[in-house]
C-alpha cells in the first residue's frame, strides 16, 4: 500500500471521523443513520491513520505530494 492520502486530506478525514463517531457514541443521531455514520467515521479514521484510501486507488487519485529525486 503506497501513500495516496495527503496531510491536509488526513486532517480533514480525522476531524470528520471523530465528529461522526462522537455523534454515534453520544447518541446525537439515532437508528440506522447513526450506525451508518459511525461506520463511515471509523473508515475515515482508518484511512487517515494508514495514509491509504482504496477508493483513491480505484480511481487513480492521490493527494500525496511526491518528492522529486
Amino acid at each position: 500500500m503506497s501513500c495516496n492520502v495527503g496531510n491536509m486530506d488526513r486532517i480533514i478525514r480525522a476531524v470528520l471521523g471523530v465528529v461522526l463517531l462522537a455523534a454515534w457514541i453520544f447518541g446525537w443521531l439515532s437508528g440506522a443513520t447513526a450506525i451508518i455514520l459511525g461506520i463511515v467515521g471509523v473508515v475515515l479514521l482508518a484511512t487517515a491513520a494508514l495514509k491509504f484510501c482504496p477508493l483513491y486507488r480505484l480511481f487513480g487519485a492521490s493527494t500525496c505530494q511526491t518528492t522529486k529525486a
